[in-house]
């Protein structure tokens, strides 16, 4: 997915050394990657799905 964006660590990301970390970007798409390989892969969703993703762990 190219274009820039501000990329957010998740607060859910844990571990003694911080090695186990997700990003989340804001743009056209809900942008997600591995903050260990940001050269890598990334996965992509539409806003709504992305709401149903995170609403399902307010319960």
């Amino acid at each position: 997915m190219a274009g820039n964006c501000t990329w957010r660590k998740s607060s859910y990301s844990g571990g003694t050394d911080g090695s186990n970390c997700v990003e989340v970007a804001f743009a056209q798409a809900v942008r997600v990657r591995d903050s260990k390989n940001t050269a890598g892969p990334e996965l992509g969703f539409s806003a709504g799905a992305w709401q149903v993703f995170v609403g399902a762990f307010d319960r």
